[in-house]
């Protein structure tokens, strides 16, 4: 089959698209669950009668099982083919939430919770992969931008989404939304999907990666997932880390050294590719300033409930997920350069504005700067990690993007330890230092308590509750400023992570594969994307 036989390109024009719409339903849906099921909590531990840190564990199983499944789908994907991975993946997940629609207990709630996390966790690297491979090199960036939709915009419509449904429906459709648009993705996956070209399994499998990735990544993720609640004195905790970080050791030796490692770290070789894991770990930092602490800001400061703070974040999603297709095509066009920088601009800019934010920011204007911010993420999240996985030789896609996944887990995790212990470090240094000047001395407190104890008594309180009460009144505004001032700090030095990013993203190298439209091979049928139609040799460089 030649490039010349013009009906089976439209074919192919036609199947790419409709094949990454299919990938973007599943992503979707993964994406959407990771956040929806967060507000749901609260109603799960009256139903279960289970107190919170047990049912955290709702939670933190999910996303322990999302990490350890990601590295093995590179050899999964090269063994026996995307297509039934990316089935059985989508498949697994559906089953998982029906099974978490039935859930009579936080136990079988947890278990439930695995199966689905463990088809979750294959589907967005087998997602991306599948896209890398079906696209030639000057589409990527569009068609990754259209992917970027789902994985931008569900994290923000999740809450919203959830609150209506535990407002006005069971709680359990939460999960049974995922049963019937899993069940059409799998059934339209089957017939649609073709499937990608095999490696010849050898029986060398790679079982020390594997036993050493898995209990070095759910080790870390165990860790810093718990944030602000580690506590450092629980022999506990330094005795997980330490064994996560020796786990690492005894995987980047042995994939350095194995003849087939199940993931290939010598990846890393690859510049862009290493330069856009670095520029997406300090990207991600930035992000949680809006994904993390914005709702925080929303919910604990100002008192808006989980639905409302979805509705205030919905605007910056739509704007986010407008702008990934626009600058996927951008980047093909021109490259990476021209899109990110201005975008990291503006989020630079909308960070700096979200850091002062007050208790008197009108709503209107938390929206409109949160939907400013989601544009400038729409235009700079995905053309750097688009253009270092370009640099990757073809049929290492599967890995790169195992690998690719498997950072971001780890930095993300790290990113919200290190934004809840500021956090908590910040309040309570601002709460000492505005409690400090609580004083006899200082006019404005007393005239505070007064006026407020004035209030209490005027609701039949007696002088000393009225004083008791106003004093405590008086103590949780001081608490919330401090509150407020810290996340201020926080955010503001997410603006310096932007900056820098910036300053990385023009280390960049130009790809001479999207400089000069190098043709490859691809899985459509008719498009031959390489000139030779051979499978293009790994680069010395990997050796």
């Amino acid at each position: 089959m030649t490039g010349h036989d013009t009906p089976e390109k439209a074919d192919g024009g036609l199947y790419k698209w409709s094949a990454l719409l299919v990938v973007v339903i599943g992503t979707f849906m993964v994406m959407l669950d990771s956040s929806i099921v967060n507000i749901a909590i609260p109603k799960m531990m009256n139903v279960f009668g289970s107190d919170l840190e047990t049912v955290k564990w709702i939670l933190t199983g999910y996303t322990l099982a999302m990490g350890a499944v990601v590295p093995i789908t590179g050899f999964i994907s090269d063994t026996f083919g995307i297509k039934k991975l990316f089935i059985g993946a989508l498949g697994l997940f559906t089953i998982g939430s029906f099974l978490c629609g039935f859930a009579w207990s936080t136990n079988t709630m947890i278990a439930f919770r695995v199966i689905q996390a463990i088809g979750g966790g294959a589907i967005m690297p087998v997602g991306m992969s599948y896209i890398m491979q079906i696209f030639p090199i000057h589409e990527r960036g569009k068609a990754l931008g259209f992917w970027g939709i789902a994985s931008m915009s569900a994290p923000a419509i999740g809450p919203t989404l959830g609150g209506y449904i535990i407002q006005y429906m069971d709680w359990r459709f939460i999960f049974y939304v995922n049963v019937p648009v899993g069940v059409i993705g799998v059934i339209v996956a089957a017939l649609l999907l073709r499937e990608t070209p095999l490696k010849p399994y050898k029986g060398n499998f790679d079982y020390v990666g594997f036993i050493s990735s898995i209990s070095g990544i759910v080790s870390l993720l165990y860790v810093f997932g718990e944030g602000n609640s580690i506590d450092w004195g629980n022999v506990k905790f330094p005795l997980i880390l330490t064994f996560g970080l020796f786990s690492l050791l005894i995987f980047v030796v042995n994939e350095l050294t194995h003849p087939e490692p199940l993931l290939e770290l010598r990846v890393f070789k690859v510049y862009n590719f290493t330069l856009s894991q670095v520029i997406s770990g300090v990207t991600t930092l930035a992000m949680m300033g809006g994904m993390y602490v914005l709702p925080l800001f929303l919910q604990n400061i100002r008192g808006y409930t989980a639905m409302e703070t979805g509705l205030i974040l919905f605007p910056s999603a739509i704007a986010s997920g407008l702008m990934m297709p626009i600058s996927g095509a951008l980047f093909d066009k021109y490259g990476a350069k021209v899109v990110t920088i201005p975008g990291l601009i503006i989020v630079a800019y909308a960070t700096y504005e979200m850091s002062r934010f007050n208790m008197n920011t009108a709503m209107s204007t938390i929206t409109l700067v949160a939907a400013l911010r989601g544009i400038g993420l729409g235009f700079s999240m995905m053309p750097v990690n688009t253009a270092g996985l370009n640099d990757v030789p073809r049929h290492l896609y599967g890995k790169a993007t195992a690998l690719s996944t498997t950072v971001r887990s780890i930095l993300s995790a790290l990113a919200i330890t290190f934004m809840t212990t500021m956090i908590s470090t910040k309040s309570s240094d601002n709460y000492a230092r505005l409690t400090e000047q609580i004083t006899p001395f200082n006019h404005a407190s007393n005239s505070l308590v007064k006026a407020l104890q004035g209030i209490y008594m005027k609701n039949g309180l007696t002088q000393g509750d009225a004083q008791g009460s106003a004093l405590t009144t008086l103590g949780k505004m001081i608490y919330a400023q401090a509150y407020l001032d810290a996340m201020n700090y926080v955010i503001a030095i997410t603006v310096f992570a932007v900056v820098i990013a910036i300053f990385l993203v023009l280390m960049m190298r130009s790809s001479k594969k999207s400089k000069n439209k190098e043709p490859e091979k691809s899985l459509v049928k008719g498009e031959v994307l390489d000139g030779t139609g051979s499978e293009p040799r790994i680069p010395t460089i990997l050796e």
